[in-house]
């Protein structure tokens, strides 16, 4: 496998094109290297490709069921299969830990291999009707072409959570993966065309998200898009689909609490809290980013926390030894750092990290734990996206409660207490779509992910993943 030099292509109709066009580089954010390049392509090349998903639409909507999760099944044992490379080209092209982008791997294919059964659980419904003469009843229909548009910090499993409803339910779709990573993609869609997916059910556009995105929500033969990223980009989506009235899905920015509570089992909490702050270097949606640690275990709770800390190393993902890798680029890391000497500025004390891992001019970021945190510093206010832990002291159940929903962020929340009805009563009132209740990691190809509030609109997973690529048809007979 010569991934260093890997010169990827589009995909449309079931054709790799692009050869001709501009090359787009990609680069390792933990060496600067170039790791590959694809094409930059335009609004004539997302045409095309909408075009072919719009034609191939009528018959793979058309097929039973059982036949297109033939094809899932296939693509599913493909990604399996190609493992060692898939996730290689994760850590080449987006610097996390190969142990975990093995991780991202196994989470990307569960998505594919969770729709192809749930394709088969698309019920409609059979209506008492109040006349003796008609008979109601309840279908359900794939919305049509779907635009899926997929981040850079997971860059394979935010494309199959998407991509294995749609197809499970009928669509056809276009993928425009992020700039910075997109090589996963593509090499994803070489396994769909492996697996032999009809010409135009799958096509794939790289280039610039502004020229190609505008494409997708003007086009009127695309009838949904579907979208992981930021607010800001989420609502620029939002209003720009609105003029079709398209069908969305919104996955966007994050800003989660971690309420540590009094009776909590610190061990566990710890632990937790590793993991759901320093996975993937801190870029990931859902991870900690603001911690509420009640005062009566405050001081031993940041001294064992900080010691787990310490013990993480910072260097290239494709090292075994590594727990972290680079940040995605500078200025990921330039604002990791602002965030960290604001706080400083205003009264936080640096418990452990925060410098530069290795200088200024690379992608790495020691992690870092800051204790006396207050809830005016940006750390506290914006999402940080880097190995940065703030830990906050708490005096009571309603503060936690208080501070958590402060945030104009409703995606995800952890809790951590040994009280049944204390995490009852405090989750109860949490305004977050997805909560941990002593658990770091609670992220599920069977359970519905998403958020409330600015953190979006819909579900992506469970059998609630599915449901954003139907329609509902109401049908009336009269006999």
């Amino acid at each position: 496998m010569n991934v260093v030099s890997m010169k990827a292509l589009n995909y449309i109709n079931g054709e790799w094109v692009g050869e001709e066009h501009d090359r787009l580089e990609v680069f390792n954010p933990a060496s600067g290297e170039i790791v590959g390049t694809c094409p930059k392509v335009g609004r004539v090349e997302t045409q095309l490709a909408v075009d072919s998903a719009y034609t191939a639409f009528s018959e793979w909507s058309s097929l039973s069921v059982y036949e297109r999760v033939s094809y899932l099944k296939k693509w599913h044992q493909l990604i399996l299969q190609n493992k060692e490379e898939l996730a290689t080209i994760i850590t080449l092209e987006m610097g996390k830990t190969l142990k975990e982008a093995r991780g991202e791997v196994d989470y990307a294919a569960s998505y594919i291999e969770w729709f192809a059964e749930e394709g088969k659980r698309i019920y409609g419904e059979i209506i008492p009707s109040h006349n003796k003469e008609k008979r109601m009843q309840v279908w359900k229909k794939p919305v049509g072409v779907v635009a899926a548009i997929t981040p850079w910090n997971f860059p394979a499993a935010m494309l199959t959570r998407k991509m294995g409803p749609a197809l499970a339910a009928g669509c056809t779709i276009v993928v425009k993966p992020s700039s910075d990573t997109p090589l996963t993609a593509i090499k994803l869609i070489e396994y769909c065309h492996e697996a032999g997916f009809p010409k135009g059910v799958v096509n794939i556009v790289t280039g610039s998200s502004a020229i190609i995105g505008d494409e997708l929500t003007k086009n009127e033969k695309v009838r949904k898009i579907t979208f992981t990223g930021s607010t800001e980009v989420g609502k620029k989506l939002m209003e720009q689909a609105a003029h079709q009235m398209k069908r969305l899905s919104l996955e966007l920015g994050g800003h989660a609490p971690i309420i540590v509570l009094d009776d909590a089992n610190i061990d566990k909490a710890v632990q937790a809290t590793m993991a759901s702050k320093f996975r993937n270097a801190g870029q990931t949606c859902i991870c900690g980013n603001r911690i509420y640690v009640q005062s009566g275990i405050y001081d031993e709770f940041v001294e064992r926390f900080s010691k787990e800390v310490q013990k993480l190393k910072v260097g290239n993902g494709l090292d075994a030894t590594t727990d972290i890798g680079p940040l995605i680029n500078s200025a990921a890391v330039q604002k990791v750092n602002e965030h960290v000497e604001d706080a400083v500025s205003k009264g936080a004390s640096i418990v452990t990290g925060g410098v530069y891992a290795y200088g200024k001019e690379d992608n790495f970021y020691l992690p870092t734990v800051l204790s006396n945190v207050k809830s005016d510093m940006l750390v506290m206010r914006e999402e940080t996206f880097g190995p940065v832990a703030p830990i906050q002291k708490i005096t009571s159940d309603q503060e936690a409660i208080e501070l958590a929903n402060s945030s104009p962020y409703g995606l995800a929340a952890y809790v951590f207490t040994e009280s049944m009805s204390r995490g009852t009563k405090i989750i109860e009132k949490l305004d977050f779509g997805i909560v941990g209740w002593n658990d770091g990691a609670p992220s599920a190809a069977q359970a519905p992910f998403g958020g409330m509030k600015e953190s979006g609109i819909g579900r992506e997973g469970g059998h609630q993943g599915i449901e954003d690529f139907l329609e509902t048809q109401y049908v009336s007979i009269a006999l």
